[in-house]
């Protein structure tokens, strides 16, 4: 089993999404999802087959208690299965939370590398933990023109570990209060909360920014209110499961956006570059389980473990 350990030794940002760009040249995946709750516990699984990489399965134990032990424990594990394409056997296990780190922020990046201003300079990032570090990073790389990350959180104490380590020679980094104010200064907005209400005002964006969406995963949650979506060409990485996530479905149900309007889903937008309009970009971030596999069978390839 590849650990945490193990698959941040052998991954770089630009393994991870070139990665992500070449496994969406080919043919479009398969997806079926499990979940079995038992009062407070739930086992959810994600499995994947993607015609040319083989198949995957990612399997979470998610158990919210744990956080309110005397000492407490996650409230999640995960590992990802990654099944062979040819001898159809398992090959490899690796951790799930950190292949989902990798490959949420990948994603991202991805997208912006197509979609955000070449000249980006400044960044704002929503939220706090491992997977905003792991987006301002990857966007960094993508856009090495950033020279200004605006952090904001609910919580600004919990923002000090992710500015501590974004910290770097000629790049400012602000923690702040004012999130319009930021929302208005920002080239590139990348946001990863379980917010249930718009943290992102359209009557603040900036004329031509990116808006990337990470949270906002269930129906009822929302990163960006219905004016965001009105005033920009939309993005998804998936148009099968994005439909399904809050930014989306709430857009659609209230007559901001309907399904046509989504330019492009990744898949569309790796093998054809959509042409830029002045408008702001929009890309909903809604993952999957083939983007799992993708990272987990080149962190395989890269540590010899089984691919």
């Amino acid at each position: 089993m590849l650990s945490a350990r193990d698959i941040r030794s052998v991954m770089t940002w630009e393994r991870a999404i070139e990665a992500l760009r070449d496994g969406h040249l080919g043919a479009r995946p398969r997806t079926e999802d499990l979940l079995l709750q038992s009062g407070p516990f739930s086992v959810f699984s994600r499995g994947v087959v993607l015609p040319g990489y083989g198949a995957g399965v990612k399997v979470c134990s998610i158990y919210p208690p744990n956080a309110h032990r005397e000492n407490p424990l996650p409230t999640e594990d995960a590992i990802f299965i990654v099944i062979d394409e040819d001898k159809k056997s398992i090959s490899c296990i690796l951790d799930g939370p950190e292949v989902t780190r990798w490959k949420t922020a990948a994603d991202s990046a991805l997208a912006s590398a197509i979609l955000s201003a070449n000249d980006s300079k400044t960044l704002l990032v929503i939220g706090a933990g491992p997977i905003a570090l792991a987006l301002a990073q990857a966007h960094i790389h993508v856009r090495p023109s950033i020279e200004r990350i605006m952090l904001w959180n609910r919580t600004p104490q919990k923002l000090g570990n992710v500015a501590q380590s974004l910290q770097q020679p000629g790049r400012t980094i602000e923690v702040v209060t004012d999130v319009n104010d930021a929302v208005s200064q920002a080239d590139i907005i990348s946001a990863a909360t379980g917010s249930v209400s718009p943290i992102i005002k359209g009557r603040f964006l900036k004329r031509g920014a990116h808006v990337d969406l990470v949270g906002g995963y269930r129906p009822d949650m929302r990163e960006a209110d219905d004016d965001v979506i009105e005033q920009s060409d939309v993005f998804v990485d998936f148009r099968d499961t994005a439909v399904e996530a809050g930014d989306i479905m709430q857009a659609i149900a209230n007559g901001s956006l309907a399904r046509g309007d989504i330019k492009s889903d990744l898949f569309e937008m790796v093998q054809t570059a959509p042409q830029r309009s002045r408008k702001a970009t929009v890309f909903k971030n809604a993952g999957g389980a083939h983007l799992d596999l993708l990272i987990a069978l080149a962190a395989a390839k890269e540590s010899g473990a089984g691919v």
